[in-house]
């Protein structure tokens, strides 16, 4: 179980998604900076090509997978920026995340993008995950 302090504040709406405000770090922990999730496979396949919501299915599902090599968990990520080609795609990508982070979501920044290396993604995710202790 991940020991990372989710942070709130009173002075902030709630989030209108699946997000936390702020992640704080505990002390002496290190951080792990992957590279960003695409929607590719262990095989390299673009899984779902052009689907919002099935590329953020295989995109945390690659995360997960990346994170408990690592070990990790889904809880230990603090923080994800999300790249979309359609931000209209907003409801589809959250409604997968709530999924993957029930409790306690990292914080989280999504932005439009006009393109992504591989014309048949929409998505790409960044994360920022707590290392576990050594």
């Amino acid at each position: 179980m991940s020991d990372k302090i989710v942070l709130t504040s009173k002075h902030l709406p709630p989030p209108i998604g699946v997000w936390s405000h702020a992640v704080r770090v505990p002390e002496g922990r290190t951080l792990i900076y992957p590279s960003g999730f695409t929607s590719r496979d262990a095989s390299g396949k673009v899984v779902a090509p052009n689907d919002a919501a099935g590329q953020m299915r295989q995109i945390l599902v690659n995360l997960k997978a990346f994170v408990e090599e690592q070990g990790a968990t889904l809880g230990d990520v603090i923080k994800v920026t999300v790249y979309t080609t359609d931000i209209e795609d907003f409801s589809k990508i959250h409604a997968v995340r709530r999924e993957f982070f029930p409790k306690d979501p990292p914080a989280s920044t999504m932005i439009q993008v006009t393109r992504m290396v591989d014309p048949t993604h929409k998505l790409e995710l960044d994360a920022v995950v707590l290392a576990p202790r050594t």
